[in-house]
């Protein structure tokens, strides 16, 4: 059979208005390239509540969900059925497609398939709080104050077997950054592509003009540490903007000197202008990939980050050994204030953005464009495809 012939599916953990973020923009460029490239796919999820957004990126095709979606919160707050998910997953009914490809943070890449069925999984990350984050859960979690973590723990260790379990039913991995690939290796003990997710680099017009601001573009929850961005930029003075929503928002106005503001991500306008005219980027948080800080990049911003996770694919560092690259910002080395207040101030003094050129910033984050993405992605599925078939 030729893949232009085939019946496709992408199934994706599920599409919710209030986290809408990177990885249902890779599915929506996805169903797209699929679209374009090979046939209409069919889009499945275990829950969806974004019929109802202006502009449904997926108004052609009805999504199609699993049981939860009927469910008490099932549309809005879908991990209140967290030890139920995999089951879940598992009754989405996929017999009649010939090639399904998952784009997975947690449960999606869990689907039962056929021998003869082609699964490609593109993994955002390993189930978090089954594996690394775990603790970092336990703490957070409403749950545990209330005096039910060691059941919260056992439902945890359960998932972690399933996470594992389900990876090996997958036919082709794919990983969103080199970060991603070494937890897929740790975790499930596979081996996968890294194809970095694509990023709209296109709607950024560099300036060679920067202001004094610093700028950060968040979701205000706590894994971001945008908490640790306040707690440094209140000690430093200098002015910090932020720009996001989420939890956090109301603890982090209340952290925050008058040389910091917080702002609703209210439109790209806002986004753009505002990476365009910053004197810096800075991010603490740990990434699987992190499209803001190349979407800054676009805008001929450098860089100033934790130095861990995916910021590694896509930051060269001023101090970085290989001359052969050309530094596009700074990495700080522990996550806590007293490093990042050091290297603001090193940046300051040394007038440090002075070294950065806004067009090679705009230049480079053309690496990670959706034309690089889907050629790649298109690559690798073909040469997928005709392996899986010749093995049948």
């Amino acid at each position: 059979m030729n893949i232009k012939d085939s019946n496709i599916a992408i199934v994706h953990d599920w599409f919710l208005k209030k986290s809408f973020g990177g990885a249902e923009k890779v599915t929506i460029i996805l169903n797209d390239f699929l679209k374009q490239q090979y046939s209409a796919p069919d889009i499945f999820s275990l829950t969806s509540n974004i019929e109802s957004i202006e502009k449904n990126p997926f108004q052609e095709k009805e999504i199609q969900t699993s049981f939860i979606q009927s469910l008490p919160l099932g549309k809005t707050n879908v991990q209140s059925y967290l030890p139920f998910l995999p089951y879940a997953v598992e009754q989405l009914d996929l017999r009649k497609y010939d090639l399904i490809i998952s784009s997975s943070h947690a449960f999606a890449k869990g689907i039962l398939t056929s021998t003869e069925q082609l699964h490609i999984s593109y993994i955002h990350t390993p189930m978090r709080y089954a594996w690394d984050q775990m603790n970092t859960y336990l703490e957070q979690s409403t749950l545990s104050r209330f005096g039910f973590e060691l059941p919260l723990r056992y439902i945890l260790y359960k998932l972690r077997e399933w996470d594992h379990s389900s990876s090996q039913r997958i036919d082709y991995l794919i990983a969103n950054s080199n970060f991603t690939a070494k937890r897929i290796r740790k975790y499930w003990g596979l081996n996968s592509e890294v194809i970095h997710p694509p990023v709209d680099v296109d709607r950024f017009k560099f300036n060679n003009s920067r202001g004094n601001f610093y700028l950060t573009v968040n979701r205000l929850v706590p894994n971001k540490r945008v908490d640790l961005l306040v707690s440094s930029f209140n000690k430093l003075g200098l002015p910090l903007l932020i720009i996001g929503d989420g939890p956090e928002k109301a603890k982090l106005q209340k952290m925050a000197n008058s040389n910091i503001k917080i702002l609703s991500k209210s439109s790209n306008l806002d986004v753009e202008k505002y990476m365009s005219t910053c004197r810096a980027f800075v991010y603490a948080g740990v990434e699987d990939f992190g499209i803001a800080p190349v979407e800054a990049m676009a805008a001929g911003a450098p860089i100033i980050a934790y130095e861990k996770g995916g910021i590694l694919d896509t930051v060269n560092p001023l101090d970085n050994t290989n001359k052969n690259e050309v530094p596009n910002g700074i990495l700080f080395k522990r996550q806590n204030p007293h490093d990042l207040i050091d290297t603001i101030n090193w940046f300051e003094d040394k007038k440090i953005w002075s070294k950065f050129n806004p067009e090679y910033q705009n230049n480079f984050s053309q690496k990670f464009n959706k034309r690089n993405f889907t050629a790649k992605l298109e690559f690798f599925i073909n040469k997928a495809w005709d392996e899986f078939k010749r093995k049948l």
